[in-house]
């Protein structure tokens, strides 16, 4: 019995950079295209034609389901179609790296180089729960301020730099005089399991592939390095020293000398 079509959607995006082969970021859960601005555009752009992707129920893009890893890299391949992009390097963090892996996997020849943010192919335990359930405890058109949202939110996470990540969810409407989130909250919610799940074995994609590892992250582990052989055999891994998972934000010169070294080498 055959599977049925994906239903693909038309994703939001920023671009960065005029000449040079395609760069497709894909952003991690709760991000959206602009927290790769600085990067896309200072370092990345002078190479590249970047282009940043709001992921289905992120930043600008629609709210639709199911969220999993087959949906949201078929919408990639999407926007690859619709933009005339025939391979493209692909680089992805977190969620985004997942993403990047199963489009690679699924359709390698469109996949020139991949680069992998900080995530494995594995399964992951609900790290984000507590976030999640946070978020839905606050409702944001209840208060009259950014700073009202974040004192109301520090009760639930009192990490500083996590809640102002967050709070880029937040938009107002200046017709109601009301904040809401702009991601699909509740869908993230219903279909956090799969965000969860390992991307699907007995593939591979043989195009080169670089890890990139935060050195005060837990993410990538050498327990992970058999399957990411399995399914990248050409995949190398780097760590960048004193970063976590966050390695783009934490240590944004080191993360683009790795970058761009590995996706202007020659093959």
């Amino acid at each position: 019995m055959s599977q049925p079509a994906i239903q693909t959607v038309e994703l939001a995006y920023r671009s960065y950079g005029t000449d040079g082969p395609p760069l497709l970021i894909l952003h991690g859960l709760l991000g959206s295209s602009g927290n790769w601005h600085t990067l896309a555009s200072k370092a990345f752009a002078p190479h590249f034609r970047v282009f940043t992707l709001d992921l289905r129920g992120h930043g600008r893009s629609p709210h639709a389901h199911p969220i999993d890893y087959p949906t949201m890299a078929a919408d990639v391949l999407a926007f690859m179609d619709a933009h005339e992009i025939d391979r493209a390097h692909v680089l992805g963090h977190s969620m985004g790296g997942k993403v990047a892996m199963e489009l690679a996997l699924t359709a390698p020849e469109r996949v020139d180089r991949l680069v992998v943010v900080d995530i494995a192919p594995r399964a992951y335990e609900p790290r984000h729960r507590v976030i999640l359930d946070a978020l839905q405890a606050i409702d944001p058109a209840r208060y009259d301020s950014r700073r009202a949202i974040d004192e109301a939110l520090a009760a639930h996470v009192p990490e500083a730099p996590i809640r102002q990540f967050l709070l880029k969810n937040l938009q107002y409407d200046p017709d109601t005089r009301r904040y809401t989130w702009q991601m699909d909250l509740e869908g993230l919610i219903r279909y956090y399991d799969r965000i969860n799940e390992a991307i699907a074995d007995g593939r591979r994609f043989t195009g080169p592939v670089l890890f990139v590892k935060g050195e005060r992250s837990d993410y990538i582990t050498d327990a992970d390095l058999p399957a990411i052989r399995r399914l990248f055999p050409a995949a190398r891994l780097v760590t960048i020293p004193g970063a976590g998972h966050w390695v783009h934000a934490d240590a944004p010169e080191a993360f683009a000398r790795e970058v761009l070294a590995f996706l202007t080498e020659k093959d």
